[in-house]
């Protein structure tokens, strides 16, 4: 195995900070692969003696690891920091807080905010009216053909502020697709979200690429609900997706997402989880999730 270091962390704005912050003291020059949970989980991605992982699983071959996923957590020695916290940026900030420049301290609180879902309804239904939080929307994880504009943002952040990042000719111009697109997916979420008691399902499996949009909106859709399932087509047609959310505006669910999809091969946090697994017997399971939701109740 190669032992350069390279930073390995998820395509999201939390896992775009984390790379910042471990270029702020590593070095602006190192690499970044971006990649997703479970992709580590089932060791579809090398993993090198020299990788810095953040934000994502631990894996026995890593030089650090940096996570808050409660999932995650191990018992094994490692170098680095988990912590239950909002998120991984934050425990890398403060890990290393004598090295890195106090400019960044408001990104790391807006990350830290944006991450736990931390946000109020008016921000959800206007994004632009949050900098950091429209920023977020056009951080999408997808295919690695989107690695450019990670790698970008990832660039702007560490030279500017957060309204010139903004004003960049092509953050803009995701913003401006963003916003644009923001009415076709709640269009998607009307048309294929289903109400089951106090769980909302959206079942996006067919449509090839699943709508992406903000993870929130569907909670204003459906105030009634305290929790939401999304089922999609993962990236190999095999595979089947599930993402289990908290609504950030009645929060009445008493179900660990994350302990929740650990059962079907996933991890998360209290508030939001996610699992993959085959199309093959997947309705049991999926069934298996909503099912536990409906019950409300805590379980180990």
């Amino acid at each position: 195995m190669k032992s350069s270091l390279r930073i390995v962390t998820r395509p999201d704005l939390d896992g775009i900070v984390c790379a910042l912050l471990i270029r702020e003291y590593f070095g602006s020059d190192l690499p970044v692969l971006w990649t997703e949970p479970g992709e580590i989980e089932n060791d579809r991605v090398e993993i090198e003696e020299g990788d810095i992982i953040a934000n994502l699983p631990y894996h026995k071959n890593c030089l650090m690891w940096f996570d808050h996923h409660q999932t995650n957590r191990t018992d094994k020695k490692f170098d680095g920091k988990f912590e239950l916290a909002p998120s991984a940026a934050g425990i890398i900030f403060n890990y290393y807080k004598d090295k890195i420049d106090p400019k960044f301290t408001e990104l790391v609180k807006e990350t830290d905010r944006i991450d736990s879902a931390k946000l109020n309804e008016s921000e959800v239904l206007n994004p632009s009216i949050s900098p950091y939080f429209m920023l977020s929307l056009t951080v999408k994880s997808g295919r690695n053909s989107d690695s450019p504009y990670w790698d970008h943002v990832l660039g702007l952040l560490g030279k500017m502020g957060i309204h010139d990042v903004l004003n960049d000719e092509i953050v803009s111009k995701r913003v401006n697709i963003e916003i644009e697109e923001s009415e076709k997916y709640r269009a998607f979420l009307i048309n294929h979200t289903k109400v089951d008691n106090s769980v909302s399902v959206t079942d996006f499996r067919g449509i090839i690429p699943a709508p992406s949009g903000n993870r929130f909106l569907v909670f204003s859709l459906f105030p009634e609900t305290i929790v939401n399932v999304k089922i999609r087509n993962g990236y190999d047609k095999n595979m089947i997706i599930v993402s289990v959310g908290h609504s950030i505006f009645n929060r009445k669910c008493k179900v660990h997402c994350g302990r929740l999809v650990a059962k079907c091969g996933g991890g998360g946090h209290f508030g939001a989880g996610s699992c993959s697994f085959p199309v093959e017997g997947s309705e049991k399971k999926i069934e298996f999730i909503i099912e536990t939701l409906r019950k409300n109740k805590e379980i180990s």
